[in-house]
Order: C-alpha cells, then sequence, then structure tokens
C-alpha cells in the first residue's frame, strides 16, 4: 500500500496533470470533456456550474435522492436549515421503519464528491460511493465507506484497528491519518475522489486515505478483514466500476449539506 498523498496535485494520468481548485480537489489541466449536462440530470439535479461541478443538494430539495432498495424517501430523512437530516431512532443502523438509507439515484464511476457534515453528540454514519443496489442485501455489502462519527463520544471510535473506524477512515480498513475531525456540533468538509482506482478521502483541507482498488494489495487487505468472502465488497463498483452515492442511516442525527459532485474521464 503506498504511503498517503499530501496533495491532490501528486496526480497526473494520461499525459493531464491535476491541480488543486477552488471548491473541490482537483480540476483538469483542460476543460473537462465528460461534463455532465443538464438532460442527462433532469431526474436528479437541477445545478451545474460552467466547470462541470454538479450540485446534488442545492439545501432545498430532495429531488434525485431515493431510499436504498426503494423509490421514496424514508421519512426519518427531512431539510433542516439547508442540509439533510436523519433523525435518529436510536436504534441504530437502520433500526426504524422510517429510517434506511438514502442514495442519489444516479451512478458515478470517475469522480470528486465534495460535502459537509456535522454529527449529534455520539453520532455515527457514513458516506458509501460505488455502492450497488443488491437485493435483499444491505448497502455496506458493496460499498467501500468513508466514516462519519463522534470521535470523543461514540465506542466505534476505540473499536476496529489503529484507529480505522474514526471519522474520514476507509470504515474498518485504513484509518485517516491525519484524524482532524471537529467536535461534535461542528461542521466539517469532506471529500471522496475516484479515479481508475485510486481513491483518496480528505477531511478539513487534509488527505487522509489513499488507496487502490483492484490491485492485489487491495485483494489482500479485503482477504484480511472482516469483508473477507463479500463478492459485491471485492469488486467496489460492481463489473463497471461504477456505482452510488448514499448517506447512512445509523440511527443517529447527523446533517450533510452542500454536497456536489464532478465526473472525471
Amino acid at each position: 500500500m503506498k504511503k498517503i498523498i499530501r496533495s491532490f496535485a501528486l496526480f497526473a494520468t494520461a499525459g493531464t496533470l491535476f491541480a488543486s481548485c477552488e471548491g473541490g480537489f482537483l480540476s483538469g489541466g483542460k476543460k473537462d470533456s465528460t461534463d455532465v449536462k443538464k438532460d442527462t440530470m433532469s431526474n436528479t439535479s437541477s445545478v451545474q456550474s460552467d466547470s462541470g461541478w454538479i450540485t446534488l443538494f442545492d439545501g432545498t430539495s430532495l429531488k434525485g435522492w431515493r431510499g436504498y432498495g426503494r423509490q421514496d424517501v424514508p421519512k426519518a430523512w427531512s431539510i433542516d436549515n439547508g442540509a439533510i437530516k436523519i433523525s435518529g431512532s436510536g436504534a441504530g443502523e437502520a433500526g426504524s421503519k422510517d429510517g434506511g438509507d438514502l442514495i442519489f439515484d444516479r451512478k458515478f464511476k470517475n469522480f470528486e464528491l465534495t460535502f459537509e457534515y456535522k454529527v449529534a453528540k455520539g453520532g455515527n454514519s457514513g458516506v458509501f460511493y460505488l455502492a450497488q443496489e443488491v437485493p435483499n442485501e444491505p448497502i455496506w455489502k458493496s460499498s467501500p465507506e468513508y466514516q462519519v462519527l463522534d470521535n470523543d463520544n461514540h465506542p466505534d471510535a476505540k473499536l476496529g484497528k489503529n484507529g480505522n473506524r474514526k471519522s474520514a477512515s476507509l470504515y474498518d480498513l485504513i484509518p485517516a491519518n491525519p484524524q482532524n475531525a471537529k467536535p461534535a456540533g461542528e461542521w466539517n468538509t469532506g471529500g471522496i475522489m475516484v479515479y481508475k482506482g485510486t481513491v483518496v478521502h480528505k477531511q478539513n483541507d487534509a488527505n487522509v486515505v489513499e488507496y487502490h482498488l483492484w490491485t492485489p494489495d487491495w485483494e489482500k487487505m479485503i482477504e484480511n478483514s472482516k469483508f473477507k468472502g463479500w463478492p459485491n465488497f471485492i469488486k467496489a463498483g460492481g463489473d463497471a466500476h461504477e456505482g452510488y452515492i448514499g448517506l447512512q442511516d445509523h440511527g443517529d442525527d447527523i446533517w450533510f449539506r452542500n454536497i456536489k459532485i464532478k465526473v472525471l474521464d
């Protein structure tokens, strides 16, 4: 496993050097040829900037979002002061008939995702990516997870190995380093980049996780984890290497806002 990179500007692919840009991790050295047009997102998002950033949540509408394994939005999800809020049941993961995980109804392959999140005291949640919608299986059986956690008050922070269940970690696999999450009740900035198998997590302006899907190191890591034997998880994005963005209902109050994505190619 390569060491965690300190700047997304280190990524260079097919002769195009990526550098940091305002509002996200990377921007291409030329105009993004894969900008998603508004008509292709007509059933999901209606806001896209000239730079190719697509607003997945504009603070006023849950258009484009639905429950995992269903077509409606579970009642536990609402809009609260410009943020998507999951009102926790207190019953653990998807522990209420009114709850369940939320996904954006479009698959993405190579992308930059940026968002902000806030947790209530003792809160636990996550951001899923490259998720598959497999009948009769929960989302976490197919999806890597960017952990969202109150590190100071939730016991999960003390479980796992070397802090790999703390905020912004690749859940239960790779710890976020540095661990720079803000306390419960404060807004954090987060982000995920997926580009041809390379994945980077970002938290509060620092790159904290890097790993590489579909490599021998990835397969070895999964083989030595609790995810061993989960065929959809090891594929991480299915045969097409693409999947859904999801927000987790883990039974606690969590808020997400300013959710944006840029398609890369």
